[in-house]
């Protein structure tokens, strides 16, 4: 069976995208050359520029691929009713517990001011905050959540926080499992949920 063009590109592509996050979990966005990336990668320079044109537009493109990977997570994560929001939290700390350069990557980026990628993250953000709003909505209709609470800014907090407490768990507490950070997580958000009850 035969491999086609469009299949080929599309693990090239991934394989670029891996070998840049594994570039970027050691050292850092800045200092990343399209050599290393290619090196790395193990194709020639000129792969990555017939593929994205630049490394900037590597990086955009790995933007967008990493949080619709995200965002197809959390739909699929989202999926039980009756606990929507603890399933939100773990399905975003399973992402980042196997993407964690990826996580550091869009948090760099997401609220570095003024970004380069700002338009793109926007929009990629705003589609990851509406799954989210969506399930928060939900939990306020069951009265888990007070309806008092702006679905918009809890959904917005909800994502924040989250990917920050994934990183700080990545980087200075990874004896810790991931249902130990979760379940920290949710004791956080009920809490809050009793003092505004």
């Amino acid at each position: 069976m035969t491999t086609s063009s469009t299949e080929r590109t599309a693990a090239t592509k991934r394989k670029l995208f891996e070998a840049t996050l594994d570039l970027i979990g050691t050292r850092g966005l800045g200092t990343v050359t399209v050599d290393e990336i290619a090196t790395r990668a193990g194709v020639a320079k000129g792969t990555v520029y017939y593929n994205f044109g630049s490394k900037d537009a590597l990086i955009e493109a790995l933007l967008r691929y990493g949080v619709a990977l995200l965002a197809d997570r959390l739909r699929h994560g989202a999926g039980d009713a009756e606990h929507a929001i603890e399933s939100i939290v773990d399905a975003m700390l399973g992402f980042i517990e196997e993407f964690p350069s990826f996580a550091q990557l869009l948090v760099g980026e997401l609220w570095r001011t003024p970004g380069q990628w700002h338009a793109t993250l926007a929009l990629l953000r705003a589609d990851v905050v509406s799954i989210i709003k969506d399930q928060v909505q939900h939990s306020v209709r069951l009265g888990r959540i007070p309806d008092s609470v702006d679905p918009a800014t809890a959904s917005a907090a909800l994502f924040g926080t989250v990917l920050v407490i994934a990183l700080d768990w990545r980087v200075f507490q990874p004896d810790r499992t991931r249902a130990e950070v979760r379940d920290g997580i949710m004791v956080l958000i009920s809490g809050l949920r009793g003092a505004l009850a």
